[in-house]
């Protein structure tokens, strides 16, 4: 990805101006009658020793209950971002509702997931923001924004000091298994019969340049 750098006002951290793309939407429906009155888009970019990311969605149904890590956040509204460097066997998800709450693992497939420990993910900083709003096109509903300060240390099973130069394959996700009208939403598109984000063969390249 080629994202240019924006201002991040929690982290006022200075990531590559070289690495990412502004706003990418997250708008790709792979499965009929699994979308909703959803809209959503990421910000994404490095500082070397972390992932810098914000995700900004409207939907008009909205549900936040999840206060633990790790636990099934995807029930609420919920945006995930699972990732896969280059080197690796497996790939790491990170999934988390509008409070930064986080389930968060590692392993080569949906049924090899291994956990990462509440510690780990503890090292997570993330500032959300939920509010009320208007949408053009799906009327009244609910605005929230996540921002999210991913340290390396989180891709536990990987060697990595350092982001720049590294290569790998990403998706990006936004659902809701528990709202009235579940749907899922992906950065790139996903090639089989039914809802599976856990599909690294649809990944797209990215690069910490």
């Amino acid at each position: 990805m080629n994202i240019p750098f924006c201002e991040w006002n929690l982290f006022k951290e200075k990531a590559d101006r070289s690495n990412f793309k502004s706003g990418e939407p997250i708008s790709v429906l792979s499965w009929d009658g699994h979308g909703g009155d959803v809209a959503a888009s990421f910000e994404a970019a490095h500082s070397n020793d972390s992932v810098l990311l914000v995700y900004n969605v409207f939907e008009s149904d909205f549900l936040a209950r999840f206060n633990n890590h790790n636990d099934p956040v995807y029930q609420d509204s919920c945006v995930e971002f699972f990732i896969n460097f280059e080197e690796d066997s497996g790939y790491y998800n990170f999934e988390f509702n509008s409070l930064g709450t986080c389930l968060a693992a590692y392993g080569s497939d949906r049924n090899s997931r291994e956990r990462l420990s509440l510690e780990l993910i503890d090292k997570i900083d993330s500032f959300s923001t939920i509010k009320t709003a208007q949408h053009e096109v799906f009327g009244k509903g609910v605005l929230w924004q996540l921002q999210l300060k991913i340290p390396v240390e989180l891709f536990c099973n990987s060697q990595i000091l350092s982001l720049a130069g590294k290569k790998g394959y990403a998706n990006f996700y936004k659902c809701g298994d528990d709202l009235p009208k579940p749907h899922f939403y992906s950065w790139k598109k996903i090639g089989t019969p039914e809802p599976d984000f856990h599909q690294p063969d649809y990944f797209g390249d990215i690069e910490f340049e």
